[in-house]
């Protein structure tokens, strides 16, 4: 599987960190943020992988900001993204049962990196369940085109 992860200046060792765990456990990661604590706007990087996700560059992303709200609020600004922002692992889990989520983001003053961990292995490790989800997934996309339950 390969990861588009990205990355503002609050987050650069949590970014190395968890790039580096992943690969060890063979995912093929891709950096799309900074490696410098120089400021770095979160958008550009949000972008980024945003675009990686949905031109299908990577299978799935993972953006870190200070606390995961920004990035994540700047990357489902792209058509097709489902970003869920998490502090914890049940929510990742179930943001990729319930919801297909495509890319996740945390915040790297939020949780400390053993919780970022268990937070992306929960994420990864869970399957969209489809059934009545799907339904609801395809609400959401519908919604995204302007053909949704907003403009009924």
């Amino acid at each position: 599987m390969k990861i588009g992860i990205g990355n503002d200046h609050s987050a650069v060792e949590m970014k190395k960190e968890i790039s580096a765990y992943l690969q060890a456990k063979g995912y093929e990661i891709i950096n799309y943020g900074t490696d410098s604590t120089e400021s770095y706007p979160y958008p550009k990087a949000a972008v980024a992988v945003a675009h990686a996700v949905v031109d299908k560059e990577v299978d799935c992303g993972i953006l870190i900001c200070g606390t995961g709200i920004g990035i994540g609020i700047a990357a489902n600004k792209v058509k097709g993204i489902r970003c869920a922002t998490c502090s914890e692992p049940y929510s990742a889990k179930l943001s990729k049962m319930h919801n297909n989520s495509n890319i996740l983001s945390f915040g790297a003053r939020v949780v400390g990196i053993e919780l970022a961990k268990m937070i992306v292995d929960s994420w990864l490790e869970a399957e969209f369940e489809e059934g009545r989800h799907a339904q609801r997934v395809k609400m959401i996309e519908e919604i995204e085109n302007n053909e949704g339950l907003m403009n009924k």
